[in-house]
């Protein structure tokens, strides 16, 4: 889990540092960050099955997908596209985290989960706004706070999986 979501917040942050410039490895560095989300899927499949890590793939990509609109838009300063972009962000998040808590409701409380899904918004959000700024330390910061809990996250995830399935390990 450390290593799929520490990729996460990884190539995301390649991928906005590729949007905020124009680079050329802007597809290339979204398609690597896309296919980290099918990796976290297929992570869940040996404790809930392939029908779970297919609907946690899904709702990762969508994550993404979003979050590279709101990036678009802020960069444009189109403020109500953005707007739009991470309102449906937030709803995605919160359907991270009822998925999540639905299939171990005892070690990933929903409550939980929405804490730590809202709070990997407002980091990466944090992480954009620094970068599109051009406020290096900050954005520096802002990654270094992002990666942190992340792993927390991860470790989260790990740990509710081992109490879940004990036998399993």
């Amino acid at each position: 889990m450390r290593k799929l979501w520490e990729d996460h917040v990884t190539w995301t942050r390649v991928y906005i540092i590729s949007a905020a410039a124009d680079l050329g490895d802007q597809k290339v560095a979204a398609d690597r960050l896309l296919r980290n989300q099918v990796d976290l899927g297929d992570a869940i499949k040996p404790f809930y099955g392939e029908a779970a890590g297919a609907k946690l793939t899904t709702l990762l990509e969508e994550h993404i997908t979003i979050a590279t609109e709101l990036i678009a838009a802020a960069k444009a300063g189109e403020d109500a596209k953005k707007d739009a972009a991470a309102a449906r962000w937030r709803r995605n998040a919160d359907d991270i985290s009822s998925f999540l808590s639905a299939a171990n409701p005892e070690h990933w409380p929903l409550a939980e989960m929405k804490k730590m899904m809202q709070e990997h918004l407002d980091l990466t959000t944090e992480e954009v706004t620094a970068r599109l700024t051009k406020n290096w330390a900050a954005d520096v910061a802002a990654y270094d706070k992002v990666h942190a809990a992340i792993l927390a996250m991860a470790d989260m995830l790990s740990a509710g999986i081992i109490a879940q399935h004990p036998k399993k390990f």
